[in-house]
């Protein structure tokens, strides 16, 4: 899968209410990508739009000051039984 380029994590647009990173594409609308989706290792965020995907670069460690600024715990691993 090819993507239309890398963006760092520092470079978008996090909403905290809705706790969705964003990026404006070249078409006019925005790529979109969850913080929970994030965390659980997702990094290509989409256009809804268009058919453009961009790589988002980050590491896990990153997602923690957003999770504080959208005021809500990250979500727990799931532990196998």
């Amino acid at each position: 899968m090819s993507t239309y380029d890398q963006i760092e994590i520092e470079d978008m647009t996090f909403h905290p209410e809705s706790q969705l990173f964003t990026y404006p594409c070249p078409c006019g609308d925005r790529f979109e990508i969850l913080i929970d989706d994030m965390f659980d290792g997702e990094n290509i965020a989409v256009c809804p739009s268009c058919s453009l995907m961009i790589d988002v670069i980050f590491e896990p460690e990153d997602l923690e000051e957003y999770y504080t600024e959208a005021g809500i715990t990250p979500p727990q691993p799931m532990i196998a039984s």
